[in-house]
Parts: C-alpha cells; sequence; structure tokens
C-alpha cells in the first residue's frame, strides 16, 4: 500500500512570474484543460488579487476546470483573501492559498512585523478564508530560512483555526535535501494535530536542487509538491512537474507514493506551456527535453536495439513522446478540423471562432502540404488574439535580400484600424523588418531575446519565433508562427508591441510569494 501524492501545479501563477511569460486569461484557460486532461491535482490559477486581470483569468479556469481543484494565491490580508474567494465561486472544487512570512529577515526587513503578530495574522487570515472555503493551504514564505521553534508555534494556531494543508516552502532556493528532510520530519514529529493535515513542500532552483528537495521532502512525510511544468517560475524556476512525477513512478521500489496523473500528458503539457510562454525547453531536459530519450553512441544504440531498458529506465511512450502525428490535409473539412482540435484539448467557443480557425487552417493548408498536431497548436494561438488587444497588425510584407546589399524590408502594418505603410533597411530581413515596424510604432522598447524554432520537420515546416521586449519595468513575449520565418519574425515583435500597448498593468508579485 502507498500514500496519495497530490500534484499541486502552480505553472499559471509562480511559473506566470518568469520575465515575460505572463500569459492572458484564454491562454491560462487552454493550459487548465491541459493540466485537468493530465489529472493534476491542484491547479494554482493566480493572484487574484494582484489585478482585474489575473481575477478574470482565475475565475475563468474556475468555471472551465470540473476535474481537478482550483486555487487562488492570496497575502494573509483580508482584502487579498475576499478577491480570491469571489473568483473561485464558481469552482467545482475551490481552494485559498494564502500565506506569511515566517522567517526574521522577512519579518524584520519585509513585513516590519514582530513575531507575534505574524501569528496572530496567519490565524486571522484562516478564518477570513473559511467563509468561502473549507478547503484552505498556508504557507509559511521563506520557511526554509525560519526557525524550527517558530514554524511550529505558527502551523499548530493555523491548524487549530482550520487550515487542511500545510506547504513548507524553500521560498529561495537555499535548502539541501538532506537538511530539508530533516526539517520536515521535525515538524510533522513537532507540530500538535500534524497528523490531521497534508503536508506540502514548494521548492525553487536557486541551486539546482528544487526536485531533490521536494522528493527528500516527499520520503520524510510529506504528502503534496508544488510544481510547475518545466519547472517555469520566478528566478532559476521551480521544482519540475514531470521530473517529480517520473522520479516516483519510476522509482516504485523506493518511494512510497503514487499520483494521479495520466503521464502520457506530459509531453503535451510541456509543449503547449512552451508555447504559449515562450520560454523554449533545452534539449537535454529530462522527460521533456527533445534529446530525452535520443542515443547518439554506437554503444548505447547497440544496446537500445538489443534491449530496451539497457539504457532507457521510461518508455518515450509513456510521457506521451510519440511521432508527428499527421493530421488534416488542404481537403480536410470543418467538421474534421473542428473534431482534431477538441482531441488536442483546444476548445472552439464559437462559430466566429471557428470560422476564423478554419480559414487560417486552409491557408496554412496551401503552403504546408502535412499538417500536424503541433501545427494546429500554433494557429490556434493566434486566434486567441483579441481584437481589442490587437493594437498592431500585419497587412502585407515585402523583404529584399541580396549578397553584397543592404536588406529592405516594406511592410503594411495595421495600426489602430489604420493602415500604415513603412520600409527600412537593417543587418538582415528580420533586422530590417524590426526596424520598419519601429518607424511607425515608436515603441522604445529594448529587444531582449530572438529565438526561432521549428515546430515540425522538414523544409516547409512552420517556423515559431519568440521576441522578448522590455520597456520600463515591463518585460512581454510575443510569438509567431509561420512557414515564412521572417513574416513569423514580424508577427511576434507585433504581438509583444501589443502586449506593452494594453493598459492593464499587472501587479508584480516577485519576492512576495512562497
Amino acid at each position: 500500500m502507498t500514500d496519495r501524492l497530490v500534484i499541486f501545479d502552480t505553472t499559471l501563477r509562480d511559473g506566470e512570474q518568469s520575465p515575460g511569460a505572463s500569459m492572458t486569461r484564454e491562454e491560462k484557460v487552454r493550459i487548465a484543460r491541459q493540466l485537468e486532461r493530465m489529472r493534476v491535482d491542484v491547479i494554482e490559477a493566480g493572484f487574484a488579487a494582484a489585478s482585474n486581470g489575473d481575477f478574470e483569468a482565475v475565475r475563468a479556469v474556475a468555471e472551465a476546470v470540473q476535474d481537478s481543484t482550483v486555487c487562488s494565491l492570496a497575502r494573509a490580508n483580508e482584502n487579498d483573501i475576499r478577491r480570491a474567494g469571489e473568483a473561485i465561486t464558481p469552482a467545482k472544487s475551490g481552494r485559498i492559498h494564502t500565506f506569511i512570512a515566517t522567517s526574521p529577515i522577512h519579518m524584520e526587513k519585509k513585513l516590519r512585523m514582530a513575531p507575534d503578530q505574524v501569528v496572530e495574522q496567519a490565524v486571522r487570515a484562516i478564518g477570513w478564508a473559511r467563509a468561502y472555503t473549507d478547503d484552505v493551504e498556508f504557507s509559511a514564505e521563506d520557511a526554509g530560512r525560519s526557525e524550527v521553534d517558530f514554524l511550529c508555534r505558527v502551523f499548530e494556531r493555523v491548524i487549530a483555526a482550520g487550515a487542511k494543508t500545510i506547504n513548507v516552502p524553500d521560498t529561495v532556493g537555499y535548502n539541501t535535501p538532506e537538511q530539508f528532510a530533516e526539517l520536515i520530519r521535525s515538524l510533522i514529529a513537532r507540530v500538535p494535530n500534524a497528523d490531521k493535515v497534508v503536508w506540502s513542500v514548494h521548492c525553487h532552483n536557486d541551486l539546482g536542487l528544487a526536485v531533490a528537495n521536494s522528493l527528500a521532502a516527499v520520503m520524510a512525510g510529506a504528502r503534496q509538491v508544488e510544481c510547475t511544468v518545466n519547472g517555469l517560475g520566478e528566478r532559476a524556476g521551480n521544482a519540475s512537474m514531470e521530473e517529480v512525477v517520473m522520479a516516483v513512478r519510476t522509482r516504485g521500489d523506493l518511494f512510497p507514493v503514487h499520483t494521479r496523473i495520466d503521464t502520457t500528458q506530459i509531453v503535451p503539457a510541456s509543449k503547449l506551456v512552451s508555447q504559449i510562454t515562450g520560454y523554449p525547453v533545452q534539449p537535454n531536459k529530462a522527460i521533456v527535453g527533445a534529446n530525452a530519450f535520443a542515443h547518439e553512441s554506437g554503444i548505447h544504440q547497440d544496446g537500445v536495439l538489443k534491449h530496451r531498458e539497457t539504457y532507457e529506465i521510461m518508455r518515450a511512450e509513456d510521457v506521451g513522446w510519440t511521432a508527428n502525428r499527421l493530421t488534416l490535409g488542404k481537403l480536410s473539412g470543418r467538421n474534421a478540423f473542428r473534431a482534431r482540435l477538441q482531441e488536442i484539448g483546444i476548445g472552439i467557443e464559437s462559430e466566429e471562432q471557428l470560422n476564423a480557425a478554419f480559414a487560417r487552417f486552409k491557408e496554412l493548408a496551401d503552403k504546408k502540404q502535412e499538417i500536424f498536431d503541433e501545427d494546429l497548436h500554433a494557429l490556434m494561438s493566434d486566434e486567441t488574439v483579441t481584437p481589442e488587444d490587437e493594437h498592431f497588425k500585419l497587412v502585407a510584407s515585402r523583404v529584399h535580400s541580396e549578397t553584397g546589399e543592404a536588406p529592405q524590408a516594406a511592410l503594411t502594418l495595421n495600426i489602430a484600424g489604420k493602415e500604415h505603410r513603412t520600409e527600412s533597411t537593417g543587418s538582415g530581413p528580420v533586422d530590417a523588418s524590426f526596424r520598419a515596424i519601429e518607424k511607425v510604432a515608436q515603441s522604445d522598447a529594448q529587444l531582449l531575446l530572438y529565438s526561432v524554432n521549428a515546430i515540425t520537420t522538414g523544409t516547409d515546416a512552420q517556423g515559431e519565433v519568440t521576441v522578448r521586449l522590455a520597456k520600463g519595468s515591463r518585460v512581454v513575449n510575443g510569438q509567431g508562427a509561420d512557414t515564412d520565418i521572417i513574416v513569423a519574425s514580424a508577427k511576434a515583435y507585433l504581438n509583444a508591441l501589443n502586449k506593452l500597448h494594453t493598459n492593464t498593468l499587472r501587479v508584480d508579485p516577485q519576492g512576495e510569494t512562497p
């Protein structure tokens, strides 16, 4: 007999704190549906009090998800908790996750509160949250650098107040596995009524130990792990969900726990999150990297051919790696298109959206003979852009590049409903296109990142471009896909400009969360 390990996914909240990774409401819903398909236990949909946009996104996820618990983060103050409670109201199963810092440095330098005040505020927060749901989680921010005696005191009081899950975050990634396991073991042994709650951990990866610390905590008695798809998150990221899940599954002889995760949905989730956030997955990333199941060495290849388990401890298909599946072509009809979108987890909300998406699909089919699932994901990512968000739009592009001559780009843009023609030269066709755009956009944004990935194989593959722009304190990612890489680049740049142009400013909770 093994215990159930609760998988708490915070891709939509902590993952969103990666610079430029903020997601729209529609993008959060798409990822949430994939997480639900993967049978994640708890989906932390956002920080409802951060902004009206975050509130609406949490509420939209709560309305869309049926099988997973939907959670909102809240600081230990009444306003945050009220907003979180209102946001999760539509959820079939809702949770409020409230937190307050408990380390000496955080209490003194950030909160400017005495320890007694922190304890009382934590208890009040549980009371406010229980007015909305019985499923209340409490986190002691920076628990990894907190005094154990004080943690015991805080946890005893919040358990008595009604908290059902106690989360012990290694907020700054400071702990080592042996040290962190001893902390968890000590807390479970010393805190009264410890057996009445689920003990949870939330580890950051500053020293590259987030997964190791999380698994050490599981061996010490933790029964919930907070993690993200692809290890996304602020600074060096969070514990990687796919690594935690597959470690527990692969080493069932060692870990006394099991999860309910459908592991075949891991790779699709990884690709979707990477595409939406613009954060590519490194090829040698465990489980979901392109090389995770590749064998270059002749000795390894020979061994795998003779018997797979000589060099593979997991099956690629068990985590969702399959050959690119040919799905549709230029002769495919509307019903086949709609059915395939539903099969890969993309919902169509209206006939108008379906018509627009189908028209784009036909355009792509004329350029590209074979269309795969990855192409559909890229195509539909463009469809999630609402007209009110599309201040800048590419109408036409003409680029000339010749050896020995300066590349030239001539673009027609629609800006706020009015067409503008612009042209420029540059060091290359992409540079010329960006300079042409800036002539009329005049954003004064700084280009931080430009990256290109092929969505599928073949010379007719769509190129997916990510552009990261910074202006003032704002950092945004823009994505664009097209069989013409120059067009994809222009789309990505304009997509980033549209995000900078929106007036909805998200309160940045970095440094304020577990």
